[in-house]
């Protein structure tokens, strides 16, 4: 039951770091249930601190992957509209059926909210509010890859602490 433990944390960890590009797939929780399977095993010890903190930082990273691109947004002018867009989009473009439509959908969304909604936007302050959106999804998705590839480092870590008790 260990090896399967250890099997299912490390393909999480994997299938987390993959699912920071990819919206359908939730790659931070994934990663942070790869962590707890190799604490599930009868080799490793619990440290509910490691645990609590990682769960702790996995949560923060799930609320900023829909902040991070509203305040892009805003701050490359955009107003309230553009960044409710922006969240908006994001969230059509995860369940859109059109190819990278996670990338084009908030990018559309504040740009279309900048227009639309704020009588006093013209077409280049939107595109310009829309790219601060692009921009706030990109930092957003490189802390979530990060954060991941730490994750899978510290499954490695104790994997390797106690690999002579797994075999």
């Amino acid at each position: 039951m260990d090896l399967i433990l250890l099997l299912l944390g490390f393909i999480l960890c994997v299938v987390g770091i993959v699912g920071t590009f990819l919206p359908a797939l939730p790659g931070i929780s994934l990663s942070w249930l790869g962590i707890l399977m190799i604490y599930l095993t009868s080799v490793v010890e619990i440290n509910y601190v490691l645990l609590t903190i990682t769960l702790i930082i996995a949560i923060l990273i799930i609320v900023l992957d829909y902040v991070i691109p509203a305040a892009g947004t805003e701050r490359f002018g955009g107003s309230k509209a553009a960044a409710i867009g922006t969240t908006v989009g994001l969230v059509v473009g995860i369940f859109a059926p059109i190819p990278f439509g996670f990338l084009i959908a908030p990018f559309l969304g504040a740009f279309l909210g900048e227009i639309i909604f704020n009588k006093q936007s013209n077409t280049q302050k939107a595109f310009r509010a829309a790219t601060g959106s692009f921009l706030g999804f990109l930092a957003s998705t490189f802390v979530s890859f990060f954060t991941a590839c730490v994750y899978l480092g510290i499954f490695i870590t104790i994997f390797i602490k106690n690999f002579q008790s797994f075999f």
